[in-house]
Protein backbone atom coordinates (compact mmCIF):
# COMPACT_ATOMS: atom_id res chain seq x y z
CA UNK A 1 0.00 0.00 0.00
CA UNK A 2 2.48 2.99 1.14
CA UNK A 3 4.11 1.71 -2.59
CA UNK A 4 1.78 4.63 -3.40
CA UNK A 5 3.62 7.49 -1.24
CA UNK A 6 7.43 6.15 -3.15
CA UNK A 7 6.53 6.16 -6.79
CA UNK A 8 4.64 10.15 -5.70
CA UNK A 9 6.48 12.64 -8.20
CA UNK A 10 9.19 15.38 -6.17
CA UNK A 11 7.53 13.71 -2.92
CA UNK A 12 4.22 14.77 -3.15
CA UNK A 13 1.23 12.73 -2.53
CA UNK A 14 -1.00 11.40 -5.71
CA UNK A 15 -4.69 10.85 -4.82
CA UNK A 16 -4.56 7.36 -5.58
CA UNK A 17 -8.23 5.23 -5.42
CA UNK A 18 -7.84 4.08 -1.91
CA UNK A 19 -6.77 6.89 0.09
CA UNK A 20 -10.46 8.79 -1.78
CA UNK A 21 -11.90 5.85 -0.82
CA UNK A 22 -11.39 5.65 3.00
CA UNK A 23 -11.56 9.54 3.34
CA UNK A 24 -14.86 9.36 1.72
CA UNK A 25 -16.17 6.47 3.93
CA UNK A 26 -16.67 6.14 7.48
CA UNK A 27 -13.60 4.03 7.16
CA UNK A 28 -11.44 7.54 8.72
CA UNK A 29 -9.22 4.93 10.54
CA UNK A 30 -7.09 3.12 7.04
CA UNK A 31 -7.16 6.98 6.13
CA UNK A 32 -5.24 8.02 9.11
CA UNK A 33 -3.22 5.13 8.90
CA UNK A 34 -2.38 5.69 4.88
CA UNK A 35 -1.71 9.20 5.73
CA UNK A 36 0.63 8.47 8.81
CA UNK A 37 2.32 5.90 6.28
CA UNK A 38 3.05 8.12 3.88
CA UNK A 39 4.62 10.67 6.64
CA UNK A 40 6.96 7.98 7.78
CA UNK A 41 8.08 7.28 4.18
CA UNK A 42 9.22 11.26 4.40
CA UNK A 43 6.61 12.16 2.14
CA UNK A 44 5.12 16.09 1.73
CA UNK A 45 1.81 15.69 2.40
CA UNK A 46 -0.53 18.14 0.65
CA UNK A 47 -2.78 20.25 2.29
CA UNK A 48 -6.28 18.97 0.64
CA UNK A 49 -4.84 14.81 2.16
CA UNK A 50 -5.22 16.34 5.65
CA UNK A 51 -8.62 18.11 5.34
CA UNK A 52 -9.99 15.38 3.66
CA UNK A 53 -9.39 12.96 6.65
CA UNK A 54 -10.05 15.76 9.12
CA UNK A 55 -13.58 15.67 7.05
CA UNK A 56 -14.26 12.03 7.22
CA UNK A 57 -13.09 11.74 11.29
CA UNK A 58 -15.06 14.97 11.78
CA UNK A 59 -18.16 13.12 10.09
CA UNK A 60 -17.85 9.70 12.29
CA UNK A 61 -18.13 12.28 15.37
CA UNK A 62 -14.30 11.80 16.32
CA UNK A 63 -13.73 15.78 15.82
CA UNK A 64 -10.82 15.88 18.01
CA UNK A 65 -8.53 13.38 15.63
CA UNK A 66 -9.76 16.33 13.25
CA UNK A 67 -8.59 18.81 14.94
CA UNK A 68 -5.23 17.54 15.96
CA UNK A 69 -4.69 16.57 12.04
CA UNK A 70 -5.78 19.94 11.03
CA UNK A 71 -3.59 21.59 13.97
CA UNK A 72 -0.15 19.07 12.86
CA UNK A 73 -1.28 20.39 8.89
CA UNK A 74 -1.03 23.79 10.09
CA UNK A 75 2.42 22.93 12.50
CA UNK A 76 3.98 21.78 9.29
CA UNK A 77 4.04 25.60 7.88
CA UNK A 78 1.13 25.11 5.15
CA UNK A 79 -0.30 28.70 5.32
CA UNK A 80 -3.98 27.93 6.50
CA UNK A 81 -6.90 28.97 3.79
CA UNK A 82 -10.51 28.87 3.86
CA UNK A 83 -10.97 25.49 3.25
CA UNK A 84 -8.91 24.17 6.46
CA UNK A 85 -10.84 27.05 8.19
CA UNK A 86 -13.45 25.66 7.52
CA UNK A 87 -12.98 22.41 8.28
CA UNK A 88 -11.19 23.27 11.60
CA UNK A 89 -14.20 25.37 12.55
CA UNK A 90 -16.83 22.51 11.35
CA UNK A 91 -14.95 20.17 13.49
CA UNK A 92 -15.68 22.74 16.99
CA UNK A 93 -18.87 22.63 15.70
CA UNK A 94 -19.44 18.80 16.05
CA UNK A 95 -18.12 18.67 19.11
CA UNK A 96 -19.92 21.30 20.47
CA UNK A 97 -17.17 23.89 21.25
CA UNK A 98 -18.44 26.95 20.07
CA UNK A 99 -15.89 29.37 21.79
CA UNK A 100 -13.09 27.67 19.74
CA UNK A 101 -15.09 27.47 16.67
CA UNK A 102 -15.60 31.47 17.40
CA UNK A 103 -12.01 31.94 17.96
CA UNK A 104 -10.97 30.18 14.76
CA UNK A 105 -13.36 32.95 12.99
CA UNK A 106 -11.41 35.43 14.63
CA UNK A 107 -8.63 33.90 13.55
CA UNK A 108 -9.32 33.86 9.61
CA UNK A 109 -10.20 37.44 10.36
CA UNK A 110 -6.80 38.24 11.89
CA UNK A 111 -5.29 36.61 9.11
CA UNK A 112 -6.72 38.35 6.00
CA UNK A 113 -8.82 35.28 5.30
CA UNK A 114 -12.44 36.21 4.52
CA UNK A 115 -15.01 33.90 6.25
CA UNK A 116 -17.38 32.33 3.72
CA UNK A 117 -21.17 31.16 3.83
CA UNK A 118 -19.31 27.83 4.98
CA UNK A 119 -17.57 29.09 7.80
CA UNK A 120 -20.28 31.19 9.12
CA UNK A 121 -23.05 28.71 9.18
CA UNK A 122 -20.71 25.95 10.82
CA UNK A 123 -20.10 29.14 13.47
CA UNK A 124 -23.63 29.77 13.54
CA UNK A 125 -24.54 25.87 14.36
CA UNK A 126 -22.00 25.32 17.08
CA UNK A 127 -23.60 28.17 19.06
CA UNK A 128 -26.81 27.08 18.57
CA UNK A 129 -25.93 23.57 19.57
CA UNK A 130 -24.50 25.36 22.95
CA UNK A 131 -27.51 27.50 22.82
CA UNK A 132 -25.86 30.72 22.63
CA UNK A 133 -28.19 32.51 20.52
CA UNK A 134 -27.06 36.54 20.63
CA UNK A 135 -23.92 35.20 19.28
CA UNK A 136 -25.77 33.02 16.88
CA UNK A 137 -27.55 36.27 15.84
CA UNK A 138 -24.20 38.51 15.73
CA UNK A 139 -22.59 36.13 13.34
CA UNK A 140 -25.99 36.10 10.35
CA UNK A 141 -25.06 40.23 10.92
CA UNK A 142 -21.50 39.76 9.89
CA UNK A 143 -22.60 38.13 7.11
CA UNK A 144 -24.79 40.46 6.24
CA UNK A 145 -22.46 43.47 6.88
CA UNK A 146 -19.64 41.60 4.78
CA UNK A 147 -22.77 41.25 1.55
CA UNK A 148 -22.62 37.23 2.59
CA UNK A 149 -26.48 36.21 1.70
CA UNK A 150 -27.10 33.30 4.58
CA UNK A 151 -28.44 30.27 3.22
CA UNK A 152 -31.55 27.98 4.43
CA UNK A 153 -28.51 26.27 6.65
CA UNK A 154 -27.50 29.47 8.35
CA UNK A 155 -31.22 30.77 9.02
CA UNK A 156 -32.43 27.82 10.21
CA UNK A 157 -29.74 27.61 12.96
CA UNK A 158 -30.07 31.26 14.18
CA UNK A 159 -33.87 30.48 14.21
CA UNK A 160 -33.35 26.95 16.01
CA UNK A 161 -30.58 29.03 18.51
CA UNK A 162 -33.61 31.60 19.09
CA UNK A 163 -35.86 29.33 19.75
CA UNK A 164 -33.85 27.18 21.84
CA UNK A 165 -33.47 30.39 23.94
CA UNK A 166 -36.65 31.11 23.88
CA UNK A 167 -36.62 34.43 21.71
CA UNK A 168 -39.66 34.00 19.72
CA UNK A 169 -40.01 37.12 18.28
CA UNK A 170 -36.13 37.29 16.51
CA UNK A 171 -37.16 33.45 15.22
CA UNK A 172 -39.95 35.36 13.85
CA UNK A 173 -38.10 37.89 12.41
CA UNK A 174 -35.73 36.25 10.63
CA UNK A 175 -38.79 33.77 9.12
CA UNK A 176 -39.93 36.70 7.92
CA UNK A 177 -36.36 37.40 6.26
CA UNK A 178 -36.22 34.03 4.99
CA UNK A 179 -39.38 34.46 3.23
CA UNK A 180 -38.03 37.94 1.87
CA UNK A 181 -34.98 35.90 0.50
CA UNK A 182 -37.58 33.39 -1.06
CA UNK A 183 -35.66 30.92 1.32
CA UNK A 184 -38.27 28.08 2.14
CA UNK A 185 -37.95 27.42 5.94
CA UNK A 186 -37.64 23.67 6.46
CA UNK A 187 -39.52 21.51 8.91
CA UNK A 188 -36.98 21.76 11.12
CA UNK A 189 -37.04 25.49 11.25
CA UNK A 190 -40.75 25.96 11.47
CA UNK A 191 -41.78 27.29 14.88
CA UNK A 192 -45.29 25.57 15.98
CA UNK A 193 -48.49 27.58 16.33
CA UNK A 194 -47.79 27.62 20.52
CA UNK A 195 -44.38 29.50 20.17
CA UNK A 196 -45.57 31.59 17.68
CA UNK A 197 -47.91 32.79 20.10
CA UNK A 198 -45.84 33.36 22.50
CA UNK A 199 -43.84 36.16 20.38
CA UNK A 200 -46.44 38.57 20.83
CA UNK A 201 -48.08 41.11 18.63
CA UNK A 202 -46.54 43.48 20.93
CA UNK A 203 -43.19 43.04 20.82
CA UNK A 204 -41.02 46.01 18.94
CA UNK A 205 -38.75 43.92 17.02
CA UNK A 206 -41.96 42.23 15.32
CA UNK A 207 -43.78 45.13 14.60
CA UNK A 208 -40.56 46.64 13.03
CA UNK A 209 -40.18 43.80 10.97
CA UNK A 210 -43.46 44.09 9.48
CA UNK A 211 -42.91 47.47 8.17
CA UNK A 212 -39.30 47.55 6.73
CA UNK A 213 -37.08 45.21 4.38
CA UNK A 214 -34.77 42.52 5.69
CA UNK A 215 -31.80 45.09 4.93
CA UNK A 216 -32.94 47.50 7.36
CA UNK A 217 -33.81 45.14 9.87
CA UNK A 218 -30.37 42.97 10.52
CA UNK A 219 -30.12 42.14 13.82
CA UNK A 220 -27.17 44.53 15.62
CA UNK A 221 -25.17 44.33 18.72
CA UNK A 222 -27.45 47.08 19.69
CA UNK A 223 -31.00 45.91 18.57
CA UNK A 224 -30.43 42.72 20.23
CA UNK A 225 -31.22 44.23 23.44
CA UNK A 226 -34.12 45.04 22.26
CA UNK A 227 -35.25 41.53 22.36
Amino acid sequence: MFDTWRRSREGAISVEAPFKQYARTTQWGAALHLLRGGIRSGVKVPPGQYIAIANACRKAGQWQRAVSLLNEMWESKTEPNIISYSAGISAYEKGRQWKQALALLRGMREAKVQPDIISYSAGISACEKAKRWEQALLLLNEMWMTSLEPNVISYSAVVSSCGKGEQWQWALVLLSAMWEATLEPDSATALGPARVRRAGSGNRPWRYSARCGRRSCNPTASSIMLG
